[in-house]
């Protein structure tokens, strides 16, 4: 009984053995099979299925070769792949020979991973429509990005390539090929030409061989770039870690260019109009958000600095970062306003490109005087921003006092804030804001800024006469409209304006011009100037529509009191106002006739009131018809000017900003 039970264990042991040891056997013989198929033999079925699956024709004419396992290595010599029918070119792919590796388990849900591609002289054609459709897209339905295969890196030894997207206005040719001299570093060098966003392009440089395109854990691999777009030059030189997302960026770049908001059309970045720039740092890329730091550079006379983070993880892109400037040259804000770009800022760039059709901008026209370049409201809704700038110095003025800026911009929804936005200005400070609504196709702008502390000695710096007079003035600006210029906008404002200013210093030089006080004049010319005391003066303005109504219009001194009244319109540019000084000294030569100032912005005139000056000047024709000596007795000035009631004045005037005071 033991013997029997003993054996009775063992029997079936045994059997197991020879089951287990057939079935080793049969998977071996399988697997040698497997191993030994003649796979070639399937060139005709897979093309024709393939062809059958894809709806285009699919041919390999020479050699298939298959290494099979869960990761399958495929082998295929003389490569044919139709493009789809709307597709300009014929073929996706021609090529001496394709060799891939496909994980299975994947495929079997459909879905195509190639951890690695190697292609052998490849021709390819590209092409992707506003509508999804791409060419690359191996099923039926060319717009699914489910038959988008997911290639991890891709390797080519010589071939060309010809890419079109006609919504981003693109047609691009480009040539490859590895040289065995260049090494391991960046033995693939390439070249393209053809057109980005509808503008001349062209770009060559260097990179690894293998390039890597859905791998992003896999180590960065080097890249040269030199690129131009229109006027736009980029030089590149750094690593990427893939190269279809562009993840893993990391380089150094130098950007120049015609004006930094050609990079609009370019990548999609809203910036303003600049002149020629040059400016250069490192940019790299983590996930969704673009870094740009180290920004060192000049736009114009101007230099340049700081960090930029363009953050492309929602529907609409958001820009932040930080910008300064130890000098900003005025002359370089024109383009901003869309006047044509000044001589200087082209001399301080003679190596940028040749100059875009920029010099077609808008100009504003002859006669006119306020900005007329049209303001772009679906830039304003393409991204969103939350960027601080300052200059630490405004230079090349001329006749403006400004001396240093400090903004905040904000762009959200297309809505423009410039808040704070702070100007130095003549010794003193602009504060404030400007909005810009552009969400609809006619933008709304509003416009709330304060002065204050302005010196009167530095507000006119061309102004000779003006350097020994002293005082401080304040002001408001509180204006609303709709544009999309700055003309348009101010020709439909409404709101007020108001400037103020107590006591200070004043040249009576000035007050015997406006007061036609001939003899003072000479007196002055020849003696040389002097200043009076300034008791107050006041100018308060109510804006409708554009047309700008004096509320008050006063200045006071020991020496002449000046009232006036009129009207400025800034729909047409054109000025119509009535200055009547009353001097308050005895003097000959006066006429004591009101001052017309009237004209355009362009081109003011000034001169007496001729219908004021008629009787008086006929009285003293009249008188000197009897004795030349007796017409100087109409000119006699006895001074029966009184003083302005200054409080009284400056609260009329502080009252106009008052309703409006933010």
């Amino acid at each position: 009984m033991p013997h029997a039970q003993r054996w009775h264990i063992v029997g079936p042991g045994r059997a197991g053995a020879r089951v287990l040891a057939w079935t080793l056997g049969a998977v071996a013989l399988l697997a040698v099979a497997v191993l030994l198929f003649p796979w070639d033999m399937l060139r005709g079925p897979l093309g024709r299925y393939v062809s059958g699956q894809t709806g285009r024709h699919f041919e390999i004419t020479r050699r298939l070769d298959v290494k099979p396992g869960w990761t399958t290595r495929v082998r295929m010599e003389g490569v044919t792949f139709a493009n789809p029918e709307w597709a300009q070119d014929a073929y996706l792919l021609q090529a001496e020979s394709a060799e891939f590796e496909v994980r299975l388990l994947p495929l079997l849900r459909g879905r195509l991973e190639l951890p690695s591609l190697v292609l052998q002289a490849p021709q390819l054609g590209l092409q992707m429509e506003a509508d999804g459709r791409r060419t690359w897209a191996l099923g039926r339905d060319t717009a699914d990005e489910a038959n988008v295969p997911q290639i991890g890196s891709l390797a080519v030894d010589k071939g060309e390539l010809h890419y079109i997207a006609p919504a981003r206005g693109a047609d691009i040719r480009m040539a490859f090929e590895v040289d065995p001299r260049a090494g391991d570093a960046l033995p693939l060098s390439y070249s393209a030409r053809g057109r980005w966003q509808g503008q001349a392009f062209s770009a060559n440089g260097r990179t690894g061989s293998v390039l890597v395109l859905h791998a992003p854990l896999q180590a960065p691999f080097p890249l040269e770039v030199n690129a131009l777009a229109g006027s736009t030059s980029l030089r590149a030189t750094g690593t990427l870690a893939s190269l279809a997302s562009m993840d893993g960026a990391d380089a150094a770049f130098e950007l120049r260019g015609a004006s930094l908001a050609d990079l609009y059309r370019l990548v999609g970045v809203v910036l303003p109009e600049t002149p020629r720039y040059a400016v250069n740092g490192r940019v790299a890329r983590r996930g969704p958000v673009w870094r740009v730091e180290n920004i060192r550079g000049r736009l114009g006379q101007s230099d340049l600095a700081g960090a930029l983070a363009y953050d492309r993880s929602q529907a609409v892109p958001l820009l932040t970062g930080s910008l300064q400037s130890r000098v900003l040259d005025f002359d370089d804000l024109a383009p901003l306003v869309g006047l044509p770009e000044q001589p200087r800022s082209v001399a301080a760039a003679p190596a940028a490109p040749a100059a875009r059709a920029a010099a077609a901008r808008p100009v504003t026209p002859p006669g006119r005087v306020l900005p007329t370049a049209t303001l772009d409201v679906q830039r304003l809704r393409a991204m969103d921003a939350d960027v601080r700038y300052g200059a630490a110095r405004i230079s090349n003025a001329r006749a403006l006092p400004l001396e240093r800026a400090d903004i905040h911009v904000r762009l959200k929804g297309g809505v423009l804030n410039l808040d704070p936005l702070k100007l130095g200005v003549a010794g003193g400070q602009l504060a404030g804001r400007l909005r810009i609504d552009a969400a609809s196709d006619t933008a709304a702008v509003a416009v709330n800024l304060d002065a204050r502390g302005l010196q009167l000695n530095r507000l006119f710096p061309a102004v000779e006469s003006t350097r020994s007079s002293l005082g401080r003035m304040a002001g408001s600006i509180d204006l609303a409209g709709r544009g999309n210029s700055a003309a348009r906008m101010l020709a439909t404002a409404s709101g007020d304006v108001a400037l103020l200013m107590g006591e200070g210093q004043i040249s009576n030089l000035l007050l015997e011009f406006a007061g036609l006080d001939g003899g003072e004049i000479i007196k002055f010319l020849l003696r040389g100037d002097r200043d009076v005391r300034l008791r107050c003066a006041a100018a308060a303005f109510d804006v409708k529509q554009g047309v700008m109504t004096s509320r008050a219009l006063v200045l006071d001194t020991v020496d002449t009191a000046i009232l006036g009244t009129g009207t400025v319109s800034l729909v047409d540019e054109s000025l119509d106002l009535v200055l009547r000084p009353s001097p308050k000294d005895a003097s000959i030569l006066s006429l004591r006739s009101p001052l017309k100032i009237t004209g355009s912005f362009a081109a003011p005139r000034a001169g007496p009131d001729k219908a004021a000056l008629a009787g008086r000047a006929g009285i003293a024709l009249a008188l000197g018809a009897l004795n030349p000596l007796l017409a100087l007795a109409a000119t006699v000035e006895t001074g029966p000017g009184v003083d302005a009631n200054c409080p009284q004045v400056l609260a009329q005037a502080q009252a106009a900003a008052q309703p409006h005071a933010k």
